[in-house]
C-alpha cells in the first residue's frame, strides 16, 4: 500500500509542478501581450489610428482595411475625449476564442477613464503572430 501511495504522490506533485510551470510561463505571455497592448493603446490615445493599424496583427489587418480603421476610431474614440486613466482590469491566456483560428492570444480588460466617458471597459487582444511577437488582433470598448 505504501509503494501504491508513494507512487501517487509522485504523480501529484509531477501534476503540481506542471501547472505551477505553465501558470508561470502563461503569466510571462500575459505580461508580454500587456506590454504590447498598452504600447498599441498610446497610439491609439494620441489619435494615430493608422499606426495602431500597421502595429495590430496580420487577422487583425485582414479583416479591416486601413481606411475604415481609420474611420472607426474617430467615430468611436475622438468623442470620448482625452484618456485621464487606464489600469489592467484582468488578462487571460487562451488558444482558442469564438470566432478565430487557434492560435496564442491574451484577453485583456482595462478599467478606463476619459474626459467624456468617466467609466468604460477596453478590451484588448493581442495575439502571438507569424513574426514570434504579440500584436494586437481585436479592439472593443463599452
Amino acid at each position: 500500500m505504501k509503494k501504491i501511495s508513494g507512487f501517487f504522490l509522485a504523480v501529484l506533485m509531477v501534476v503540481g509542478l506542471t501547472t505551477v510551470c505553465n501558470a508561470a510561463d502563461n503569466s510571462k505571455k500575459e505580461a508580454a501581450a500587456i506590454q504590447s497592448a498598452t504600447s498599441w493603446l498610446q497610439l491609439a490615445d494620441n489619435g494615430k489610428y493608422g499606426e495602431s493599424w500597421n502595429k495590430a496583427a496580420t487577422l487583425f489587418k485582414k479583416a479591416v482595411t486601413k481606411e475604415k480603421w481609420e474611420q472607426a476610431m474617430k467615430q468611436v474614440r475622438e468623442p470620448l475625449g482625452k484618456l485621464l486613466s487606464r489600469k489592467v482590469k484582468s488578462a487571460t491566456y487562451t488558444t482558442t476564442l469564438p470566432g478565430a483560428p487557434d492560435g496564442e492570444y491574451v484577453v485583456i480588460q482595462f478599467e478606463t477613464s476619459f474626459a467624456n466617458k468617466k467609466s468604460a471597459v477596453e478590451t484588448v487582444t493581442p495575439m502571438m503572430d507569424t513574426d514570434g511577437k504579440w500584436h494586437v488582433s481585436g479592439y472593443f470598448i463599452r
